[in-house]
């Protein structure tokens, strides 16, 4: 039984494997895993998107409304061109853009696949002002753009694929198998692997979305201080080696060192 389902887990990663050459992230350049359709991955964004907006409120703040609009359609037409320029235009097939703003206190903002945006007027405090607001629009829509919400979801599926399989190995040898299932799947899982793997999909989104809000005729340099001022938010913060989000000392340092870089596209 067990021998059976080894089979098919490393029959699994032997095809993932295959398409990890087929799936690049546009301006880093890094080959990735990406197991679902865009399409139905813009489909469940669509689905969760809508979902949300009826729950929500959206801001009657019209200046503010205007601006995340505004900087939305900007970031997003850099996108669109950079993506034709350097031939990745059919990643964007599914794409249909939209932004909101809704009320909420929380610092907060999200692009879901297909490129329905939302922010939350308690991030605006931070943004300060229009090139502040597009630090997070670059760095989310990036996000989006670089499929990393896929990236995650099959790399998940992997990681369920072979803890299926240690847990019968339990049911056989529970004595020699459980210190090895705890270590992996446990805090292994936790700390060693989903977490600092997150942290990577951070830094890639900040240097495209640096690259994106240049080409948009934003001031790249905002960056540091958007980033300076939400280290300055308060509340106690896990050290980095437990946060999905680089520290914030390392995330500004890895900033500035692609300033050069993101200047350089400027319009």
């Amino acid at each position: 039984m067990i021998k059976s389902y080894w089979k098919q887990v490393v029959a699994f990663f032997v095809v993932a494997a295959s398409l990890i050459s087929c799936s690049t992230v546009p301006i880093t350049g890094r080959s990735q895993l990406s197991l679902f359709p865009s399409s139905q991955m813009a489909e469940m964004g669509l689905t969760n998107y809508n979902s949300f907006l009826k729950e929500a409120k959206l801001s009657d703040n019209k200046e503010q409304t205007d601006m995340v609009k505004r900087v939305g359609t900007n970031i997003a037409n850099a996108v669109e061109k950079y993506m034709k320029d350097h031939g990745y235009e059919s990643q964007l097939a599914n794409f249909d853009w939209e932004f909101n703003l809704v009320e909420d206190d929380t610092p907060n903002a999200w692009c879901m696949p297909g490129g329905k945006v939302v922010f939350y007027t308690g991030i605006l405090p931070y943004t300060k002002n229009e090139d502040g607001l597009a630090v997070v629009m670059g760095h989310e829509i990036a996000h989006a753009v670089a499929k990393h919400g896929n990236e995650r979801m099959s790399h998940a599926m992997g990681v369920q694929a072979v803890a299926a399989g240690l847990q019968v190995a339990l049911q056989e040898k529970p004595q020699q198998t459980q210190q090895i299932y705890m270590a992996a799947f446990g805090l292994g899982a936790q700390y060693g692997m989903m977490l600092p793997y997150s942290r990577k999909h951070e830094y890639e989104a900040d240097k495209m979305g640096l690259i994106f809000m240049s080409m948009a005729g934003y001031n790249p340099e905002e960056a540091v201080d958007f980033w300076t001022r939400m280290s300055q938010m308060g509340g106690q913060k896990p050290p980095e080696f437990m946060s999905t989000h680089p520290a914030d000392e390392s995330r500004i340092k890895q900033i500035e060192a692609n300033m050069a870089e993101a200047k350089s596209y400027a319009k």
